[in-house]
């Protein structure tokens, strides 16, 4: 394989839970190609199209540099396809206000020599 040519090195947007079509202009802003797993199925647009699609997985992961203009393989899913996410834990209440006005430390570290 011979030396690539691009002309610049790009980072891969994270565009995992957009639409399918805010997450092509994300990726497009960022210089990289949306594509379908399958090299040798139909382009990803075909298959977010008609509908409402959103993206549920991406590879390589956001933060990854890539030649420009790359490809960035995601998964779509159609609005009201996705499994059923399991309930959010509750997180518990926060402390009552006169708890965090005051701060008492809970041990000291002596820095000094002796």
């Amino acid at each position: 394989m011979g030396d690539r040519i691009a002309r610049r090195v790009v980072t891969v947007p994270d565009v995992v839970g957009l639409t399918f079509r805010v997450g092509r202009e994300v990726a497009h802003k960022a210089g990289v190609a949306l594509a379908n797993r399958d090299p040798d199925g139909p382009p990803i647009a075909a298959l977010a199209w008609p509908g409402l699609h959103y993206i549920v997985r991406q590879q390589p992961a956001p933060g990854t540099l890539l030649h420009e203009w790359d490809s960035v393989v995601i998964e779509v899913t159609k609005h009201g396809d996705a499994p059923a996410l399991e309930p959010a834990q509750p997180r518990p209440s926060p402390p009552a206000d006169a708890v965090q006005a005051t701060f008492e430390p809970q041990q000291y570290i002596d820095l000094t020599d002796d």
